[in-house]
C-alpha cells in the first residue's frame, strides 16, 4: 500500500493557536471589564433615597414610546416579573415620582407617566457620571463602543431568547414617506400611526431589528 509523505498530505485549516489564545483573553478581559463597569455603576445609583432597579424605571418612562409605557412592557425591558416591578413602582407612586394614568384609548389600560418631581429627580441622574466620562472620549472611541455594544447586546438577546427594545427610527417598521423631494413624513409600519421627531427618538416595545426581519422573511 502507498504510503503518501507527511510532507504532501493536505493540512486542515485551523487557527492559529496563539490567535486563539489572544482572542480567549480578549474575551475574558471584556466580560470583567464590562462586570466592573456594571457594579461600579450599580454602586453609584443608591442615592437620593432611590435604588438602581427605581432609578431604571425612571430612565425608561422617560425614554419610552406612548405604546411602551405600561407596567408590562416595563417588566419586560427590566427582565423582571410584573409583581417584582410593582412593588418598584408602588415605591415610586409614593414617593411622587410616577403617576398610572387610565389610557384614553382603553380605559382598562394603563400608561405610566412621569411627574414634575420624577423629571426634577432624573436631572440629578448619577449615570450623568457616565456619560461625562464617555462624553470626554474621542468621538471615534464612543462611536466604537456604541457598535461594539449594541452588536453585543443584540447577541445576547437572541442566545436568551430576550425580548430586544431599541429606538423608533433605527426599527425595521419604521416607514419614510417621500412627499416631496424636500418633505417627508413617518409613520409606524405596525400601527399605522404617524410619528413625530420626539416619537422617533424614542424606545419602543414594537422594536424588530433589521437583523430580525430578514431571518424572519
Amino acid at each position: 500500500m502507498a504510503v503518501t509523505p507527511l510532507h504532501d498530505m493536505p493540512l486542515e485549516a485551523s487557527t492559529p493557536e496563539p490567535e486563539v489564545a489572544a482572542k480567549t483573553m480578549l474575551a475574558q478581559r471584556v466580560t470583567l471589564l464590562l462586570d466592573r463597569l456594571g457594579r461600579l455603576t450599580r454602586e453609584l445609583q443608591f442615592v437620593d433615597g432611590l435604588n438602581p432597579a427605581q432609578w431604571e424605571v425612571l430612565r425608561f418612562l422617560a425614554q419610552a414610546n406612548r405604546y411602551s409605557r405600561t407596567p408590562s412592557a416595563l417588566a419586560d425591558y427590566l427582565g423582571s416579573t410584573k409583581g417584582t416591578v410593582s412593588q418598584t413602582l408602588i415605591a415610586l407612586e409614593n414617593k411622587g415620582l410616577v403617576d398610572r394614568v387610565k389610557k384614553t384609548c382603553d380605559r382598562r389600560g394603563v400608561e405610566l407617566r412621569l411627574t414634575d418631581e420624577g423629571r426634577a429627580m432624573l436631572a440629578r441622574d448619577p449615570m450623568r457620571t457616565l456619560e461625562k466620562a464617555i462624553d470626554d472620549m474621542a468621538m471615534d472611541c464612543g462611536a466604537s463602543l456604541v457598535r461594539g455594544l449594541s452588536k453585543l447586546l443584540y447577541e445576547l438577546q437572541n442566545r436568551h431568547s430576550v425580548m430586544q427594545y431599541g429606538i423608533c427610527q433605527d426599527c425595521s417598521l419604521f416607514c419614510v414617506n417621500h412627499l416631496t423631494p424636500a418633505e417627508t413624513t413617518h409613520h409606524c409600519g405596525k400601527t399605522g400611526d404617524a410619528l413625530s421627531h420626539t416619537d422617533r427618538n424614542q424606545l419602543c416595545v414594537s422594536y424588530k431589528s433589521h437583523d430580525t426581519a430578514g431571518s424572519a422573511e
